[in-house]
């Protein structure tokens, strides 16, 4: 844990609920795309220039694991832009203070593998804990470019080396499953392939295609073949500039809280197209939203009802990081809903929390839903049952991770009396300041002393 966040984990958010939320947000760029970008800009030894940045704590981890690396920045915050140099790489190892703190370590394997002829050593990647997130997805496609592997195990601690002795060389990719972060890792490292690579099975997120257009802009030459397989060939690098995609779970988040609290919010930035597998869910429980050029307006009328099925999945699929907020708003929603997470298995442990607050939600191994499950019959916990509505009270919180985080926020915004959540570095991570823009849509939240 990074001294910021051991400073925050000691602070909470003290919240009253039963207030309409009303006003307008904006939806800056993706965490998910925004991250991968910065170390996308590794590829090449020129200037590039990223817009529509999000403040949040993602983004100050991985600008000071780049700046260990060698990368030059400025961070323009009231600009929402990032200028980021790396001429040389000066250091090939990421330091073990990094262990744990997010996912991106894993990601420069592939970014720093062709920029030069030195071992690439990682620690051990962290994120939230939300069930297994294996590695050998990534290490299969790296390993199919010339990538040798090793890994060193210590007790509290796993290192990771690469390296690639004959240079990269272009290969056919196969991946099992269409990770986004294993996509991520086999377009950065096939970046600098000789010949051509194609990587078959690959993510078709919004958030992997806008890296796409980066890499693009940078001079990697990139061409769908079909619908998920893309060709990849090294091409002239240069410096690029790039607006990021907006963030469509800080969308459906604040979404759902419009809804949840009986208020209206704009979600400027919010895209429809993005959205499609929401809204389409919202039409089907009665919940009215206004689509604008810019944005979209959430709005409740009257109370929600109407029983629905939900399946979360790889891109169009239903996001799993909407999940937890949605499953929160269903607590408010009549009707009997089923919700199916297939992407990871330990996702509703955030349920027992909405439980004690007054949900009635029942968790079952079986797959409620039609989606081939990687989990069927092996005794996970990925079916969720949600009898609504039922009124929730106020309580005493430690959150587990980002997204239950939010579900968290929903839940005592629309709960009678007080809540207080801790571990709010999780929401730093993904959400920045959550104190100012509730505020100003007239949320009663505080810093707890």
């Amino acid at each position: 844990m990074t001294l910021a966040q051991q400073t925050l984990s000691k602070t909470g958010y003290k919240i009253f609920g039963k207030n309409p939320l009303r006003g307008s947000i904006e939806a800056f760029g993706a965490k998910n795309s925004v991250t991968k970008c910065l170390v996308a800009s590794l590829l090449t030894d020129q200037v590039c220039t990223i817009t529509n940045v999000p403040q949040i704590q993602e983004v100050e981890i991985t600008l000071d694991m780049l700046a260990s690396l060698g990368s030059r920045i400025t961070w323009d915050k009231q600009a929402h832009t990032i200028s980021i140099h790396t001429p040389h790489i000066t250091s090939t190892t990421v330091a073990n203070r990094f262990s744990g703190a997010n996912r991106i370590p894993i990601l420069l394997l592939g970014a720093l593998i062709g920029r030069t002829t030195e071992p690439v050593k990682i620690p051990s990647v962290g994120g939230c804990q939300i069930g297994a997130r294996p590695v050998n997805f990534h290490f299969e496609a790296l390993k199919t470019l010339g990538v040798d592997l090793e890994i060193q195990k210590s007790e509290h601690n796993h290192l990771y080396i690469a390296s690639a002795p004959n240079g990269l060389i272009g290969g056919i990719i196969r991946l099992e499953y269409p990770s986004l972060g294993a996509s991520e890792n086999a377009l950065l490292a096939a970046s600098w392939a000789r010949g051509v690579t194609y990587i078959h099975n690959i993510s078709v997120e919004p958030e992997f295609l806008d890296l796409i257009h980066f890499v693009q802009k940078i001079g990697v030459i990139i061409s769908f073949i079909d619908d998920r397989t893309i060709r990849v060939q090294r091409g002239i690098y240069r410096g690029a500039e790039h607006h990021l995609v907006s963030d469509r779970a800080f969308a459906a988040s604040y979404a759902m809280l419009a809804y949840a609290t009986q208020g209206e919010i704009f979600v400027k930035g919010a895209r429809q197209e993005h959205l499609g597998n929401l809204l389409s869910i919202l039409q089907q429980i009665k919940a009215p939203f206004l689509i604008q050029n810019d944005g979209i307006v959430f709005r409740f009328s009257s109370p929600l009802e109407g029983s629905i099925q939900v399946e979360t999945g790889p891109y169009p699929n239903f996001l799993t990081d909407m999940q937890q907020p949605l499953v929160t708003l269903l607590t408010q929603t009549k009707g009997e809903h089923k919700v199916h997470e297939t992407v990871y298995e330990q996702r509703f442990g955030y349920t027992k929390t909405l439980n004690e607050m007054g949900a009635n939600i029942s968790l079952s191994c079986d797959c409620a839903g039609d989606l081939a499950c990687r989990f069927k019959n092996q005794n996970f916990s990925h079916s969720a049952y949600i009898l609504g509505p039922t009124p929730l009270s106020g309580k005493d919180i430690l959150i587990p991770d980002l997204r239950a985080g939010f579900a968290y926020v929903i839940a005592s915004l629309s709960a009678e009396g007080l809540s207080t959540l801790h571990n709010i570095h999780y929401l730093q991570r993904g959400y920045g300041d959550l104190l100012s823009p509730l505020r100003s849509l007239g949320a009663d939240i505080s810093l707890t002393d």
